[in-house]
Formats: C-alpha cells, sequence, structure tokens
C-alpha cells in the first residue's frame, strides 16, 4: 500500500454542527468516516482562560486530501479558527487501510 492515512481530529461547538460537516466530508467522499463524541474543553482565548462542552470528530482520510478536507471544514465551520488537526496513521490492519482508501476515490469527471 503506498497510499497514505490519516486522521483529522475536529472541534465543534455542537453535535448537530458536528454532524452536519462530518456527513458532507463524507458525501464528497472526502473523509472515510467521522466518530463523533462529546468532549470538554479548556482553552485560552482572547487573553481568557474558557471552558465549554463541545463536540469532537476523528475523520479517517488519504492524506493527499488533506488541504481539499481542511478548506471545506473552514468554509462550513462557525468557529473562528476551528481546530483542524491532521495524524499520520502509522500502522493499521491493511483490509481497514484498504476501505479508507476505496472509500475516499471519487470518481473523475469525463472532460
Amino acid at each position: 500500500m503506498s497510499e497514505k492515512v490519516s486522521t483529522v481530529l475536529v472541534t465543534y461547538p455542537d453535535e448537530r454542527t458536528a454532524r452536519e460537516i462530518s456527513r458532507y466530508l463524507v458525501e464528497q467522499g472526502l473523509a472515510a468516516c467521522s466518530n463523533i463524541f462529546a468532549i470538554g474543553s479548556i482553552y485560552r482565548w482572547k487573553g481568557k482562560v474558557e471552558e465549554a462542552d463541545e463536540f469532537a470528530s476523528l475523520l479517517k482520510i488519504c492524506s493527499k486530501d488533506f488541504p481539499a478536507v481542511a478548506d471545506a471544514i473552514k468554509d462550513l465551520h462557525p468557529y473562528d479558527i476551528p481546530c483542524i488537526v491532521r495524524y499520520d496513521i502509522a500502522e493499521s490492519s491493511t483490509d481497514y487501510l484498504d476501505w479508507i482508501i476505496g472509500a475516499t476515490t471519487r470518481q473523475q469527471m469525463p472532460p
């Protein structure tokens, strides 16, 4: 397998936003899947330490698609500076990696 795959961590203000953006990415073939879960966050914003309940997603993508994934998230996300962090998948079962690659292979439009 020569194609590199990654996970992308994204945080959202609520579950609805997490699901809408995740669904869009999967429907567009930019992500094979998205695991969505509730989290608590503590962060510094505009000079103050804040706490918030948020949702996060862990997307499975082909690494080459990260720029398109990040652009789509930025276009759809309500945060000024959304968390969009890519992590290389160092090892996994070959079947799972093949599934990610197959699920994110988009059909080319004829000229």
